[in-house]
């Protein structure tokens, strides 16, 4: 028989799964789902995550075989990472409690340095540690006692089917969206739930077609990034609670070694601090909350799926703040057999056939969604206590996202056009085709201000920078920001990222 040994996440279709495994729905959660995973096993083997939907990462124990099998859902909402430890497997969501298992030693991994300066993420299955390795989503790792094997169970596929209107497109959204709000609502171990609102419209759809009884977001004093009014105005219009929490500077500088350390790794995406703020904020009136990842990757939903590639480019996903040549002037220890290209060469060559904006969400979705995006909310939100569920973000949603024409998702000079008009039959017009609103942070003006940069200024031309980086290269990135360059703020946030998170672990 086997067991489960670890498991983090939610299944969310447990319902259905209970009946057709002849599970008591009487059982607590914990309970059931440990019920469901090694049932499923016993039932399907490792074709278990066909039926699985949900967000999810387990590891079970194969007795009779002498295997051991670590999973990761298909896109990834849930972390895991492994190692092999003097000849132990040991796998775990939280890659700090790998590098600190017993005998583990600590090296840094100077490849996935000089691309996280790229890309400004951790990308692909290498991790700053070497010997230890993200499982990728849609991938479950085999451990037989001396070797580990990776298989890809799942991949996003998409083939556009021109046989519909957008207007059927968006009532096939509306029935799915509903079935999967529906299997959140059926659940009465979690009754009470919140939801995180950008005032967009996946955020404001998703407060208006589920049972959350209140929205949460952010707000700064600089007007710019303050998006606290309009989803203010949209919690109302369906009439929902509202909690707003101010963020400034300073509690957001504080902040900033607090998340590096609970993410496990660096990450240049600043909105990952203000979420930890939102997140802790959440904590104190509510455990688990909504959010509205995946609609973006499924349906088109950044400018850089719409322009169109230079003939003979590869697309290096939505996000990358330093091109290979600022990279090498400001590594001491520059690769050049690393090259930016290397975690999409082979993703890119398998998608050579299907057309651009198809080739582009494959990329985005394998690499970005998971890298960045779950990366920030799975770790930020399980630090301070929160479970965070990302109903969007479910399999079956992009199962009728990959078969819409990309005209669909590009109409009427809107991103994700069908997606919004799904969303129009819950939310005002004026909600559902507003224009995208992200979640932004006045961290690009916060760094210029001398009241609380100094320590930033310090720590990029302290003992550690030296180690690593060209100082002038790195003043100059400095004074040419002061200066009024405003866009090398994501660079040195990168860079400033990195070194608080090597002074914290090595």
């Amino acid at each position: 028989m086997a067991e489960i040994c670890y498991f983090s996440g939610y299944i969310r279709n447990w319902k259905k799964l209970c009946s057709e495994l002849d599970i008591s729905n009487d059982l607590s959660r914990s309970e059931r789902e440990k019920e469901i995973l090694e049932k499923a096993y016993a039932k399907w083997n490792m074709q278990m995550m066909d039926h699985l939907n949900g967000m999810f990462a387990f590891a079970i124990i194969d007795k009779s075989i002498n295997k051991l099998f670590c999973v990761r859902d298909h896109v990834g909402q849930k972390q895991m990472f492994y190692s092999v430890i003097n000849g132990e497997f040991v796998c775990s969501g939280d890659i700090n409690e790998i590098v600190s298992h017993e005998g583990f030693k600590k090296i840094l991994n100077k490849r996935m340095l000089q691309q996280y300066l790229f890309y400004g993420y951790p990308i692909g299955e290498e991790t700053f540690y070497e010997g230890v390795y993200k499982l990728m989503p849609g991938h479950f790792a085999e451990w037989n006692g001396s070797e580990v094997k990776t298989v890809r169970y799942w991949k996003p596929c998409f083939e556009p089917d021109a046989s519909k209107s957008v207007d059927e497109w968006a009532d096939e959204i509306k029935n799915i969206v509903e079935e999967i709000l529906d299997e959140e609502r059926q659940d009465k171990e979690v009754p009470y739930k919140e939801s995180f609102l950008s005032g967009g419209v996946d955020s404001s759809y998703l407060l208006a077609a589920g049972d959350a009884a209140a929205a949460n977001t952010v707000g700064y004093e600089e007007s710019g990034f303050d998006e606290s009014a309009l989803a203010r105005h949209t919690a109302e219009v369906l009439g929902k609670g509202f909690n707003v929490k101010m963020i400034g500077p300073g509690e957001y500088f504080d902040r900033i070694p607090t998340v590096i350390d609970k993410m496990g790794q660096p990450l240049g995406d600043a909105s990952a601090v203000a979420f930890s703020i939102g997140c802790a904020a959440v904590k104190e009136h509510c455990d688990v909350v909504y959010s509205g990842e995946g609609i973006d990757e499924f349906f088109g939903g950044y400018n850089s799926h719409k322009n169109p590639l230079k003939e003979g480019w590869t697309y290096l996903t939505c996000s990358h703040i330093m091109s290979e040549e600022v990279v090498k002037s400001v590594m001491l220890d520059f690769d050049e057999n690393v090259k930016a290209v290397d975690p999409v060469k082979s993703l890119w060559e398998e998608v050579q056939g299907q057309d651009e904006l198809s080739q582009k969400l494959t990329i985005d979705i394998s690499l970005w969604l998971e890298g960045d995006i779950y990366l920030n909310t799975d770790r930020t939100s399980t630090a301070c206590g929160i479970e965070l569920h990302t109903p969007f973000s479910d399999r079956r949603l992009f199962d009728v996202a990959r078969k819409i024409p990309g005209e669909y998702k590009f109409m009427n000079d809107q991103n994700k056009y069908v997606f919004r008009k799904a969303a129009s039959s819950k939310l005002p017009d004026e909600v559902a085709f507003r224009k995208k609103v992200g979640f932004a942070v006045p961290i690009r003006k916060w760094l210029a201000n001398a009241q609380y940069n100094q320590p930033i200024a310090d720590k990029l031309m302290g003992s550690t920078s030296q180690k690593f980086f060209n100082q002038d290269v790195i003043k100059d990135m400095w004074d040419r920001y002061l200066a009024g360059e405003e866009f090398l703020w994501s660079r040195i946030y990168a860079v400033y990222a990195f070194l608080i998170w090597y002074d914290l672990k090595f």
